[in-house]
């Protein structure tokens, strides 16, 4: 390696052609960044006696052998930033000195040809920066003074457009910035192809602040050891094609979730979205897909399911109607389950009828849970590993069953729940309530009503201040009423003539011109034939929309035998069974004081389920989240989250994450009094909505 510091100008001057790999990311500088270089600028040009100015360093490794001119190749491994936007400042500063006339020390020409272009040379050799294939033809244009193409990249028209607007200020004194431009300083580092590794050197790059994605590190990583032929083909054939699927402004941050789906499906594990690129080298370098060339055709092949599911691109109408659904749930946590589902049913493994099957099923298990109020939490890890508890033989009828042996806070409202449940439920609030609507009306039609052209109706109005006529016919309980049933499904339905039904009474909302029984609307068909709205009705309606409910969001229907047949296969290996009795210092004022902790830790949700072992009792969600060790006289409290994260004003917490101890968790505090367990619930909330988020605790 050499590195050498030089001033910037000088730098470009000499014939060179500085290319940017395939494996780097496309230029992302924004306005932000362009105003901070042209602010310095300014301030540089006004100071005659301002020292050198040091904008970052190039580094750059010679493309050896694959170069057949004279003119140095060099592969830029980090600078792409830097040179592109002083390269559209030098172009933008040429054409404005051309555009004044005036009698300047520097023309456009001397410009170009010093700093631009390689002005011996033809075609795309004749330029000194060579941007990856979204930028590239950009850039020439931009440089040349040419039309832009078709479908320009964007953040180069924007950074350009804002240098031209700035240097045609009458204030701005074009030699003056010149003059700054002439004293920036850059380190000239130059690798060693033989002896350096880019790869290592990118990587310390990005550890000491270079702001790189997780899908920069992953491409580079993959890339940049290969030769540029390899290169090329790979990057043409699979990685350009993903680029532009993922669309150029949303790459980087929809790739970085495609690959951690992947990941997941692939390990079964879930990584945390800012270690899937740790994650992917370790994956990589284990050969569990085969060569280079067979990772990336995987990577592709997956990105391709991903697109499909997640951004309406499947062909097939239904298929995509059912992803359209899923994603209107925000369930993003099943698209390692979705996707891995999607390459089995392209590979013929599984049929269409099952695939959309289970499609549905995936739906009604997640809105289900959400019209009972369970927790999302547990999601991630459900979706996460269920393609490992299928049985390949009949993936439709195991998905079903593994579903419905769920319990506690993984489970699958039955229909008793779910009835229980939906009738109740402040739909209107819901941030789905029009998907509830949309599939409530269509539930059996062919010709589907698009209901964004209509409106949501409270049939029993909003306004807190309600007619006489509302009054009269709710009676003197017409506020509890009201304020029971508003947002609730008995009293919703769907209108185009919103502002015309307003406050009205039921019965001129029913027979005006547009009212509920002069609409198309089937869920206005019931309306139209009664009399009055009192909470008789509305109960009535209600419990005839959970019953449709129960059909749109179906539970499986699976024989009794079926299911134990699955619950057999699901049972684990007898674990000695143990009760307060086995903890000896259960007993007098410990025992008492526990069964008080005990009540309220339960009492944070039903999600909450206990577990009773040999040496302490654990608290769980989806794993512990804290633990019980029971002692003469106190009651020793393991929270099972980072020590720095508790929030702790009394400092009563005591750090264990190198001590060891029966328990999980790296902090501990001891409860020996009644009077202490409201400060001791404040701890232990903490590590349970870690794990949830924010509850309240029920009473």
């Amino acid at each position: 390696m050499k590195a050498t510091e030089t001033k910037f100008l000088d730098f470009l001057k000499a014939p060179k052609q500085f290319i940017i790999p395939i494996y780097q990311r496309t230029y992302s500088w924004t306005l932000v960044e362009c105003r901070q270089l042209w602010d310095d600028l300014l301030s540089i040009a006004k100071d005659d006696k301002a020292p050198g100015h040091f904008v970052g360093s190039v580094v750059y490794v010679e493309r050896g052998l694959y170069h057949i001119s004279d003119v140095p190749q060099l592969l830029v491994i980090d600078g792409q930033q830097r040179l592109t936007t002083l390269s559209l400042l030098i172009g933008a500063l040429g054409r404005e000195v051309d555009r004044r006339g005036e009698l300047l020390e520097i023309r456009r020409k001397t410009l170009e040809n010093y700093y631009l272009f390689n002005n011996e040379e033809e075609g795309e050799l004749r330029f000194k920066l060579v941007l990856t294939q979204s930028d590239k033809l950009t850039l020439m244009r931009i440089l040349e003074g040419k039309d832009l193409p078709v479908h320009p990249a964007q953040r180069l028209v924007e950074n350009n457009r804002f240098f031209e607007e700035h240097l045609a200020k009458p204030s701005v004194d074009l030699m003056a910035l010149y003059r700054a431009i002439a004293k920036l300083l850059i380190v000239d580092i130059s690798l060693d192809r033989d002896h350096d590794s880019p790869q290592r050197i990118f990587e310390s790059l990005n550890s000491t602040g270079l702001e790189l994605t997780q899908a920069d590190l992953i491409r580079n990583y993959i890339l940049m050891g290969l030769e540029p032929k390899h290169q090329d083909q790979l990057y043409n054939e699979y990685w350009y094609p993903m680029e532009q699927s993922f669309g150029q402004s949303d790459y980087a941050a929809l790739f970085d979730r495609f690959m951690r789906d992947y990941l997941t499906l692939k390990n079964g594990t879930i990584p945390i979205i800012r270690e899937v690129y740790a994650t992917f080298k370790v994956f990589a370098s284990s050969g569990q897909i085969g060569t280079v060339d067979d990772l990336v055709a995987d990577i592709y092949r997956y990105s391709k399911y991903f697109v499909n599911v997640g951004f309406g691109r499947e062909s097939d109408p239904e298929l995509r109607r059912a992803f359209a659904d899923i994603n209107t749930l925000k369930v993003d946590v099943a698209y390692p389950f979705l996707i891995d589902l999607y390459a089995r049913y392209e590979s013929c493994e599984l049929d269409r009828v099952s695939f959309m099957a289970i499609l549905r099923l995936v739906e009604s298990y997640v809105f289900r849970r959400v019209i009972c109020g369970i927790p999302t939490s547990s999601l991630s890890n459900t979706f996460a590993g269920l393609m490992r508890e299928l049985n390949p033989a009949n993936y439709l009828e195991s998905c079903q069953a593994v579903l419905m042996l769920k319990d506690s806070y993984r489970r699958f409202p039955a229909d008793a729940e779910f009835g229980r449940e939906f009738p109740m439920k402040d739909i209107y609030h819901l941030r789905n309530r029009n998907y509830v609507l949309r599939k409530l009306e269509n539930e059996g039609r062919k010709e589907l009503v698009a209901i964004d052209e209509y409106t949501i109706e409270h049939i029993l109005p909003q306004n807190p201040e309600l007619s006489t006529e509302w009054k009269e016919e709710l009676g003197e309980d017409w506020k509890t009423i009201q304020a029971r049933y508003l947002h609730t499904i008995g009293n919703l339905t769907l209108t185009g003539y919103n502002p015309e039904l307003s406050d009205l009474s039921f019965r001129t909302k029913r027979d005006m011109v547009g009212g509920f029984g002069d609409s198309p609307i089937r869920l206005n068909r019931s309306l139209a034939r009664l009399e009055r709205w009192t909470s008789t009705e509305i109960e009535a309606r209600a419990a005839a929309l959970a019953d449709l409910a129960s059909r749109v969001w179906t539970y499986p229907a699976l024989d009794i035998g079926i299911l134990e047949h699955y619950r057999k296969e699901r049972i684990p290996s007898v674990r000695a069974a143990y009760t307060l009795a086995d903890h000896s210092n259960m007993t007098g004022p410990t025992l008492e004081l526990f069964e008080h902790l005990r009540k309220r830790i339960l009492n944070l949700g039903s999600v909450v389920h206990e577990e009773i072992l040999k040496l302490y009792i654990a608290y769980k969600i989806d794993t512990n989240f804290v633990d019980i060790v029971p002692q003469k006289t106190r009651l020793l409290v393991y929270l099972n989250m980072k020590f720095d994260e508790v929030i702790d004003p009394r400092n009563i917490c005591r750090d264990v994450s190198r001590v060891g101890g029966w328990a999980n968790g790296e902090a501990q505090f001891a409860v020996a009094a009644v009077e202490e367990l409201e400060y001791a619930m404040e701890l232990i909330r903490q590590a349970f909505e870690n794990q949830v988020g924010p509850v309240a605790e029920s009473t």
